[in-house]
């Protein structure tokens, strides 16, 4: 079967501190091989790594322009200072001059691009019909849904909207950001001299119980899941709830290959079992999970398919 083309898929923005140099072989190689729709730009974890990516955005973007791939613009996560406040705001206001669209990626953000067309990420919490109806009046064009929430809960809101939703379906997940960093305290720094401890953990560090069990992963001030997270087992049951748009969250690895092998089964040309084995090859040491999708604690890995209640 051919792929369907209203079939969109999005690379979200890189959540890890990667050195400059990476950063750049990576998204060239997304806009040369990576077939990718849309891709989201933007530092949304730490704005003391900014520095580090701001300058580069110009040529990415226009190197992924030239690739056919749409930019959009992330805002950061947690602003917590006016300085912050003050990036934020330049950030949305300077995407409005230029043409882009902006991924509002906390309150304040969806606050200031209210009356303009603009996206919302995963980080916004939206678990009803009302919060969704709400965003869809601000001037929300699309939406992703956080990843913690059940197939039943993304199924009841798509039909709850005619505003397209999109779902994360590869990538450690977000769980919380904090004003606290992580990683600086693990190396005994303060956050204000961290000296980018992060940057020496490209997938982010993997935090254990007592007992010894990796549990978590930190990503400087940011926690996610431990376990990579997997859905391309579910493609099908998603697109069947009405979802056309599915995120893949870039790791340290072949993410054009994992991009391929997505495409593929959304096209309804490879069979998600023979997908999730070929991405277990790309994926080394990660361990993949779809716990959430399925109502289970996120981090478990259910070998059931998701299907929407109609189609059960």
């Amino acid at each position: 079967m051919t792929d369907d083309h209203s079939t969109k898929l999005v690379l979200g923005p890189v959540l890890f501190h990667w050195p400059a140099e990476q950063m750049s072989d990576f998204y060239a190689r997304i806009a040369d091989e990576g077939e990718i729709d849309i891709v989201h730009l933007g530092e949304i974890v730490c704005s003391k790594r900014a520095p580090f990516f701001d300058p580069l955005l110009p040529d990415l973007i226009e190197r992924l322009q030239r690739g056919g791939k749409q930019v959009v613009l992330a805002s950061r996560a947690l602003v917590m200072s006016e300085r912050e406040t003050k990036m934020t705001a330049a950030q949305i206001d300077g995407a409005e001059d230029t043409g882009f669209m902006v991924e509002a990626n906390d309150l304040g953000a969806v606050r200031r691009l209210a009356g303009r067309p603009h996206v919302i990420g995963p980080f916004v919490n939206v678990y009803n019909e009302g919060t969704l109806a709400y965003l869809a009046r601000q001037g929300a064009v699309r939406v992703c849904l956080p990843p913690e929430l059940p197939g039943t809960g993304i199924t009841a809101l798509a039909k709850a909207t005619t505003v397209p939703l999109e779902v994360l379906v590869f990538g450690r997940m977000p769980l919380a950001i904090s004003a606290r960093c992580f990683h600086a305290r693990a190396h005994g720094l303060h956050k204000d001299s961290c000296r980018y401890a992060c940057g020496a953990d490209p997938d982010g560090r993997t935090v254990s119980t007592l007992d010894g069990e990796a549990f978590l992963a930190i990503n400087g001030t940011q926690t996610l899941s431990q376990t990579c997270l997997n859905l391309a087992g579910e493609i099908p049951g998603l697109r069947a709830a009405g979802i056309r748009h599915f995120r893949l969250s870039p790791q340290n690895l072949d993410m054009v290959a994992v991009a391929r092998i997505f495409r593929a089964v959304a096209g309804q040309r490879l069979d998600p079992a023979a997908a999730c084995g070929q991405l277990a090859a790309l994926a080394g040491d990660l361990r993949f999970s779809n716990g959430f999708i399925h109502g289970r604690e996120g981090r478990s890995l259910v070998s059931a398919r998701f299907a929407p209640p109609d189609a059960a």
